[in-house]
């Protein structure tokens, strides 16, 4: 069982360290020439229970702690780059992750010759599922989908992320976006398999969403948003397939987000370790103004073709504290894993988010 007081507790001194953010950080050179400073820092406790050892698995750990740095270094051209320390203190495999090593999530750079076309070059997501280009800073629930990345390490991406270039671009009045890039994939030894391509369009049915290279996962009401989005991801004999659909919008005093992902995927012979499978991701929240809260639901299931081994379906409900928007809050979550042939599992967790950008 968990322990609700020391949950109770490690809310409280969460939500004790909570201040509202200031102006952005910003050195101007001039028009054409700034830097921008960001950071985002994910502090968690959570509570899983371990059903083979009939225990329960307890961490306090920084899910995720990150440097962002950006700007512009000349007309039209900018750049974006993202390190982190993902897990610092959880126990994982090979024991407590007290000195993880510090990585590049983003690095790349863009050239925007047009509203209709801006080319990217650099480290960063491949152009596939809305949930899988989403910022971590401003998801709904407290993490991404359980599968969102089920590639990634077939491919030889970094969570959903890969070295290469893509077109992207704003027609029909911002209202359809598009992306396309090659990326490097998976390589052989001498590097010989082709490319990797990927692309993705977005239509926006009511209003255009901004034009930076993250999708937000709520908008909490600032805007009417009604997205629907397809995307493939081809390598070789590999292939995957998304349509997903995003909603947030004003209803009564307060706000609706939700988000239905759908993913077709298969290895093939190109990738053998990564089975025939299909992923789904649902989430819905409601946010109430007036108290700063969104109660908050997620659904994930994964199911592997031709056999129930790996099958497998996620669950969980909890609730977001808006202190400051995405700039302070603190999400709880009570979710159930229930893998195909195996004991289910519970598990609490809950995060306290700064973000400053």
């Amino acid at each position: 069982m968990l322990n609700v007081r020391v949950a109770a507790l490690t809310v409280a001194v969460l939500a004790a360290g909570i201040a509202p953010a200031a102006a952005q950080a910003i050195i101007k050179v001039n028009d054409d020439v700034n830097v921008k400073f960001g950071v985002l820092g994910q502090l968690q406790a959570d509570w899983l229970e371990d059903p083979t050892q009939d225990a329960t698995q307890q961490n306090l750990f920084v899910r995720r702690v990150r440097l962002l740095f950006g700007g512009q270094v000349a007309k039209k051209v900018s750049f974006f780059v993202e390190t982190d320390a993902p897990n610092l203190g959880r126990t994982l495999a090979n024991g407590k992750n007290i000195s993880p090593q510090v990585v590049i999530q983003d690095a790349y750079g863009e050239v925007k010759l047009h509203n209709a076309l801006a080319i990217d070059l650099g480290l960063m997501y491949v152009p596939f599922s809305r949930n899988s280009i989403q910022s971590a800073a401003t998801l709904l629930p407290i993490d991404y989908g359980a599968y969102t990345f089920t590639t990634s390490a077939a491919t030889q991406s970094t969570v959903g992320r890969d070295t290469g270039v893509q077109a992207k671009g704003y027609l029909l009045g911002s209202h359809l976006e598009y992306r396309l890039g090659a990326f490097q994939g998976g390589r052989d030894a001498r590097s010989h398999r082709p490319f990797r391509y990927a692309g993705r369009v977005q239509f926006e049915l009511l209003d255009p969403e901004p034009q930076g290279f993250f999708y937000s996962g709520t908008y909490l009401g600032a805007r009417r948003v009604a997205a629907v989005g397809a995307a493939f991801d081809r390598q070789a004999d590999y292939a995957a397939y998304d349509a997903d659909a995003f909603l947030d919008y004003p209803l009564g005093r307060g706000a609706v987000t939700a988000q239905l992902d759908l993913h077709w995927i298969d290895g093939d012979r190109t990738f053998t370790t990564l089975p025939k499978q299909n992923v789904v991701l649902f989430e819905l929240g409601y946010l109430l103004r007036p108290l700063k809260l969104t109660p908050v639901l997620q659904v994930s299931r994964r199911g592997i073709d031709n056999t129930t081994v790996g099958d497998e379906r996620r669950w969980s409900v909890g609730v977001n504290y808006w202190w400051a928007g995405h700039n302070a809050s603190v999400k709880t979550a009570v979710g159930r894993i229930q893998p195909a042939g195996l004991k289910d599992q519970n598990e609490f967790t809950i995060q306290l988010q700064l973000f400053y950008i």
